[in-house]
């Protein structure tokens, strides 16, 4: 049977929730403290929202592209449809946009699991792989940005943790891998053996297949494509700033929130997002607000958009998806009746 949460586990939660928003209305406070509201506006009506088509079109590719490179990652197991696959990240991403802690990733894998019949764990061994091969992509890119844009000490600091983490968290995948036998006698003496162990195999079968190289160059397509609406909106905002000044942008953002925090990274964004563009890219201080603004707007509203019309064909809430992913999580059991797919 699933446990239910102690007080000292709900006092933490309550907690790690309050320091989320905190944080969030922290940075927007920093950020907007002296907006020209009255002067940066009236620029929003000049933009070429022909850019802004762009930006968002190109933001759904992105996920669409996710989802391919997913069912990649999961090839080994099982061929799985596209569709259902897109579905289920855009519920996650929408369970990010409204929930704290991204958990939407939970959300994605659970669904994915139950949908297609087979493991939640092998499906979240999935989304770990994910995690490092983004990771490795995005240090890369670091390396190539620093060559042609000076980058602040804490920008640095944050990717010298990356690094780490990545590291460790990739040494531990290979062990897994190449060392099955030893990996799985080591987790069957783990109180969740049996969750580990097929954690282990499946990383194991992800590891050595073929369609994994597959997954890798299509991680660097799904990472590209995250340059279109940031180049789109500096065009749009009429900016002489190119690929690269996107690629800062983009490597800014995504190791600034990293970290699982409040809904939507609301606060967290625009605070990188300025931080890359004015102090980085040398965006006076007004425009830069004004633009990490609109940045949020067009590649959140999209994922709000299409994340609730992939919830309603589940008939359910994303909140009820959430309790039944924890329960699921829980208990080690089976709920693949749960939640339906969408036909």
């Amino acid at each position: 049977m699933a446990t239910t949460p102690g007080p000292a586990a709900k006092d933490s939660s309550q907690w790690a929730r309050f320091a989320v928003y905190a944080l969030s209305f922290g940075c927007l406070l920093w950020v907007y403290h002296d907006f020209d509201w009255k002067g940066e506006l009236p620029r929003l009506a000049r933009i070429h929202w022909a850019w802004l088509a762009v930006a968002v079109a190109s933001d759904i590719l992105v996920y669409v592209t996710q989802a391919w490179r997913w069912n990649l990652l999961l090839r080994p197991i099982a061929r799985l449809p596209l569709g259902r696959a897109v579905q289920a990240i855009y519920i996650g991403l929408f369970a990010n946009e409204v929930l704290p802690l991204r958990s939407g990733e939970l959300i994605r894998c659970y669904l994915q699991g139950v949908w297609n019949r087979i493991s939640v764990a092998v499906v979240l061994s999935s989304a770990l792989i994910e995690r490092l091969i983004d990771g490795v992509w995005l240090i890369l890119g670091f390396l190539l940005v620093s060559r042609v844009t000076p980058l602040p000490r804490e920008v640095e600091a944050g990717v010298t943790v990356l690094t780490a983490v990545v590291g460790g968290l990739a040494a531990l995948v290979l062990f897994a891998v190449f060392n099955r036998r030893f990996a799985i006698h080591v987790t069957t003496k783990h109180k969740w053996s049996e969750i580990l162990r097929t954690l282990v195999e499946g990383l194991h079968a992800m590891g050595r297949s073929r369609s994994f190289v597959a997954s890798v160059g299509a991680s660097l397509v799904y990472l590209a494509l995250q340059l279109v609406p940031i180049y789109a909106m500096l065009r749009g905002y009429e900016l002489e700033l190119g690929w690269g000044a996107a690629a800062t942008v983009l490597v800014v953002l995504r190791l600034g929130t990293i970290v699982p925090g409040p809904p939507g990274n609301v606060g967290v964004f625009h605070f990188f997002c300025y931080l890359a563009l004015h102090r980085m890219l040398g965006v006076d201080a007004q425009t830069a607000k004004s633009l990490a603004g609109l940045i949020f707007f067009t590649i959140t509203v999209p994922l709000l958009v299409a994340g609730s019309i992939a919830l309603a064909f589940t008939g359910r809430n994303i909140r009820e998806i959430l309790r039944h992913a924890r329960e699921h999580h829980g208990k080690h059991g089976h709920a693949d009746e749960a939640i339906k797919p969408s036909n």
